[in-house]
């Protein structure tokens, strides 16, 4: 079901996030602790905004386990971004593990992730690719409910101009079109460099398989070697992390209630109900 985390502050190495904390993504790509099944080796991958250079995200990805490779773990240490998404997959059933169908996904300055799955996903990618516009199209290069997800969001984004009120037409739209009988795991996160959305949503019958999701937001987020801990920015430094799993055991993570969004707007953050 993947794992994944979000980070939206002051610069700091992809390593704090990727390989440094106690539990960092690449310890929840072979050992997540809030999965039945702790395995999520089917590829990985990150995307990251330097404004300064450009304004749509780089992207990093591949269908290595992030645990074995050595490019990431060295690009990690070096590359600092101040907006920062990064996931670690476990494959769908019958879909294939190439690099197109690695998260997180880029159009424009939006980068996209999930954990979560759309079930007897055919019939539903049928009718998303019927309803979807040229230019959501043209951005396919994979075949994942994923994509296609962010393909339907890009459309509303185009019309909203507004993460957050684009994720929930999105929400919306994937519900219409899988119907009632279809238990839809719907955890996303987007980024457009400057502010951010993610939700946490179950859509159908079987609300008691929702997936985990978690935020820490208000502290500054430091690592020092191998401790990485949040502490009092002191009036500026603020950081929002959001992730499948708590990366640390310091205090102040905080379980995002099922069938909320979490919007994070100038520095400020909000939980709203789905």
């Amino acid at each position: 079901m993947c794992r994944f985390v979000l980070y939206h502050g002051p610069e700091i190495p992809l390593a704090d996030l990727i390989t440094r904390p106690r539990n960092s993504l690449i310890n929840q790509s072979y050992d997540a602790e809030l999965r039945q099944e702790p395995l999520n080796g089917d590829g990985f991958g990150m995307a990251w905004y330097v404004p300064e250079m450009r304004g749509h995200p780089a992207i990093f990805r591949s269908i290595t386990p992030a645990w074995s490779n050595t490019n990431l773990i060295d690009l990690a240490a070096v590359i600092r971004s101040g907006r920062i998404l990064a996931h670690v997959r476990a494959a769908s059933p019958g879909l294939p593990v190439v690099e197109t169908n690695c998260h997180p996904f880029r159009w424009r300055n939006l980068s996209f992730m999930h954990n979560g799955s759309i079930p007897d996903f055919k019939p539903v990618r049928r009718e998303i690719l019927r309803r979807i516009s040229d230019e959501a199209f043209a951005m396919l290069g994979g075949t994942t409910d994923s994509e296609h997800i962010f393909a339907l969001f890009v459309d509303h984004y185009l019309k909203e101009a507004h993460l957050g009120r684009a994720l929930r037409r999105t929400l919306d739209e994937v519900g219409e079109i899988a119907g009632p009988d279809r238990t839809c795991l719907l955890n996303l996160a987007v980024s457009d460099g400057t502010d951010a959305a993610a939700c946490r949503v179950t859509l159908g019958p079987h609300q008691d398989e929702s997936n985990t999701l978690f935020v820490h937001h208000g502290m500054q987020y430091i690592c020092d070697g191998e401790v990485c801990r949040m502490i009092d920015p002191g009036g500026e430094g603020m950081a929002t992390l959001i992730a499948s799993e708590p990366l640390s055991d310091e205090p102040g993570w905080v379980s995002v209630p099922l069938n909320h969004l979490v919007i994070v707007q100038n520095s400020e953050l909000d939980l709203e109900p789905f």
